[in-house]
Parts: C-alpha cells; structure tokens; sequence
C-alpha cells in the first residue's frame, strides 16, 4: 500500500492540519484530514503519519506499507539519520514505532512538494474549513 502523508501549519507554531491519502494498487482508498489546532509545522507532518498508521491498523493490519511524505525531518528522523532531541516529538516518534508494530513492513521515503499535492490539498481543505 502507498500512503502519502502532510501536514502544515499557518504560521509555525501556527493554525495546524493533516492529510493522508491511501492507496492500492494505484487506486485511492481512503483520503483522511483534520485541523488540530495551534502547532508546529513539525507536529503536523507527525499526525499526518500517526492518524494515518490509526486508520490502517484497523483496515488492513498486516500489510506492507511504503509511506511517502514531502518533509525530509521526518523522513530521517524516522529512519535513525537524524537524533530526536525535542521531547513531544520523542513522544510522537513512540506512537508512530507503537503502530509500526501492527504492519508486515514499514518504509519511509522523502519525495518532492510536487509529487505530495493530493495530501497537501487536504491539509489545505481542513486549514481552510476552519478559518
């Protein structure tokens, strides 16, 4: 399954947002979104995947997932070429092993702005829904 996964924030910290979309066989099958408040841009991009990784879990555990996101911080974060030093996103990178645990494979790959617009179109939708 290929999941894309933004987020962002108005400002930073600043008024906050996610999207994921999944999909199958090229195919979406599930696109999900929300405002959370005020936050960072960082924190945004982590919600993106843990909201996403929640959604999975109780549709289709098991499954070889290859996540896609645009922000490169998280990216290497997640793949141990970065070191964690802020203690709430310590905490997000938790939830997000937590539920890895739950999948046959997890994988991570840093892509362009350009190629992320269906997920950044959400986050858009809920940042614009809000205001």
């Amino acid at each position: 399954m290929q999941i894309n996964c933004d987020g962002g924030s108005r400002g930073n910290p600043g008024a906050a947002a996610y999207g994921f979309v999944v999909k199958k066989g090229g195919k979406i099958i599930k696109e999900g979104y929300g405002y959370i408040g005020i936050a960072t841009n960082n924190f945004a991009e982590y919600t993106a995947l843990i909201e996403a990784l929640k959604w999975l879990a109780e549709n289709a555990p098991g499954e070889a997932l290859d996540f896609n996101l645009d922000s490169q911080l998280v990216v290497s974060q997640l793949t141990g070429l970065y070191k964690i030093k802020n203690a709430s996103i310590k905490n997000l990178v938790q939830i997000v092993k937590e539920l890895e645990s739950k999948f046959k494979e997890v994988s991570y790959k840093h892509i362009p702005r350009e190629q992320n617009k269906e997920a950044d179109k959400l986050v858009n939708k809920a940042l614009d829904a809000h205001e």
